[in-house]
């Protein structure tokens, strides 16, 4: 991907979109105009921020392309913000949406541009979940209008679960860009190898560890249903479709299972439907 693309392209973005193929979007739609919009930026962000880390230029270019990202977003709080991100920056106003979750966002993609990530260590890990998953959280809860305090706990619980799911369902394809997030601690215990990601990846005692990964997974799921529940049910409506999809997506995980040969996990839509006519309606 050529640089001009990824960064200094300053025509208006699309931003619903950069978002219509992302699992979030149905929940976004059912939110309010400002709110929807709002997350449409975020998530263009987000999106924007990721294919650099994913791209497949020199890294010494991505992490500029990165720095050169971190810069816009301090001018869209000093008020000057190129004209693609103005719509951005007045949401940043409008929602008090805080500086340092952005950079956050940007130092996590800034560990995928870095270097191939191979069974990190269980604080590294945690330090990536709540980098590129939970900083977007604390984001989207200013955003739907809850408290701080129950607003940064449902970020903390319920970004790990979506990025622990995402792991789990996404072995091959990070094996494919010579990428595994397993924890090399649990590898350990298993008596797993830590060579290459492919390695890894094929070796029979995987379900073990991806098992122990879920169950962690879901007491995450578990303590973000706790603080939604606490609530008032019009702030939470986004994120119980968010962590209903992404539930569905886990057990599709563990259907599937992890011996070789895996298949692709697909989205059910109908199900999917359900899911947000569940909480958006009723």
């Amino acid at each position: 991907m050529a640089v001009s693309n990824l960064v200094v392209d300053d025509t208006e973005i699309d931003a619903a979109a950069a978002t219509s193929g992302s699992s979030f979007y149905l929940a976004m739609r059912i939110l309010p105009a400002a709110q929807r919009d709002a997350m449409y930026q975020v998530y263009a962000f987000c999106r924007a921020v990721d294919d650099i880390a994913d791209s497949d230029m020199p890294r010494a270019d991505r992490a500029a392309a990165l720095e050169r990202w971190r810069a816009d977003i301090d001018a869209c709080y000093t008020g000057s913000p190129r004209a693609s991100l103005r719509a951005l920056t007045r949401h940043i106003h409008t929602f008090h949406l805080q500086r340092e979750d952005f950079h956050a966002m940007i130092d996590g993609m800034a560990m995928d541009a870095a270097a191939d990530i191979c069974a990190p260590d269980e604080a590294t890990l945690d330090l990536y979940c709540d980098r590129v998953a939970s900083a977007a959280g604390r984001l989207s809860v200013r955003i739907f209008g809850m408290q701080e305090e129950p607003g940064r706990l449902l970020a903390h619980h319920l970004g790990r679960a979506l990025q622990l799911t995402n792991i789990l369902r996404d072995i091959d394809e990070d094996a494919g860009i010579n990428r595994c997030y397993l924890p090399h601690e649990l590898l350990a215990r298993e008596g797993i190898a830590v060579k290459n990601p492919a390695q890894i990846a094929d070796d029979p005692s995987l379900p073990r560890v991806c098992a122990t990964l879920a169950e962690r997974a879901k007491e995450h799921f578990a303590a973000s249903d706790a603080i939604m529940d606490r609530e008032p049910r019009n702030q939470v409506r986004a994120p119980r479709i968010m962590s209903g999809v992404y539930r569905v997506l886990l057990e599709r995980t563990l259907e599937r299972g992890f011996d070789i040969p895996r298949t692709k996990v697909s989205k059910p839509k109908l199900r999917m439907l359900w899911i947000v006519a569940r909480y958006a309606l009723f």
